[in-house]
């Protein structure tokens, strides 16, 4: 990631920009959710490919096992995610809900929380006790400091529906590439298998250095750790089908 100018960074720090900023409303990066939908959508459909390839089942067995796992995990995980989401936004409404009654019935108490979690930030004398002030005179702003400062709990950005799609899209998208080559069947099982095997190698590779490439962070050691992560679940499954083929065979 490029390193701002710091003309840039000026421009952006402007009183009217930066006024302009904080007036816009925060939405939560999708990013995580697409990383986590894109390399489980992989690991699974390539999974069922490599469990398939290694007891010796046909190209069109593997095709509708990947393609029924893609659907019902897909799925499975999107549900799981937005159930996430709803949980979390519940524990910060029960939270919020306590946090008022014990305003309501013991505000010195409460105020004396804030003053000690200011303190701890460094704030004395005069100037603790004008922010006490300030942040105890209004409820909701009460309120939403006791719930990130004690609790260190937000709700800004959160979108468990939002979560959920793009969790499934990613899963389905990125899921389906490993299937790819068993929808070409005059390719020969093993050439199937190394197709498959290597645009999962590819996404692997490519999740994990987007990734680090959003974040400013080293590309390459990003992407070969999702890639190695990847090959380790892709492997365990080929070994699992071909010792249960074996096992059942024998």
């Amino acid at each position: 990631m490029p390193i701002p100018s710091r003309e840039s960074l000026l421009s952006d720090h402007h009183p009217d920009a930066v006024r302009k900023r904080l007036a816009t409303p925060v939405k939560a990066s999708t990013l995580p959710d697409a990383v986590l939908g894109g390399i489980d959508g992989c690991v699974t459909t390539f999974a069922v490919v490599s469990g398939a390839f290694g007891a010796g089942f046909s190209p069109q067995v593997a095709l509708v096992l990947g393609f029924a796992n893609l659907l019902a995990d897909g799925f499975s995980m999107a549900v799981s995610n937005y159930e996430a989401g709803q949980a979390q936004l519940a524990q910060i409404a029960s939270t919020e809900r306590i946090e008022r009654q014990h305003i309501d019935l013991v505000p010195e108490g409460e105020r004396e929380e804030i003053r000690q979690l200011f303190h701890a930030k460094g704030f004395e004398g005069e100037l603790l006790e004008q922010v006490v002030e300030t942040l105890c005179s209004e409820p909701d702003r009460w309120v939403a400091t006791m719930l990130q400062e004690e609790h260190g709990l937000s709700s800004v950005g959160l979108n468990p529906l939002r979560a959920a799609l793009v969790t499934f899209g990613a899963f389905l998208i990125v899921g389906a590439l490993p299937l790819l080559p068993y929808t070409i069947p005059s390719l020969a099982t093993t050439t199937q298998f190394l197709a498959s095997l290597g645009l999962a190698c590819g996404v692997f590779l490519a999740i994990g250095m987007l990734k680090s490439a959003v974040y400013g962070l080293p590309a390459w050691r990003s992407g070969l750790r999702t890639l190695s992560m990847g090959s380790a679940a892709a492997g365990l499954a080929f070994a699992t089908g071909y010792l249960a083929q074996n096992l059942l065979a024998g």
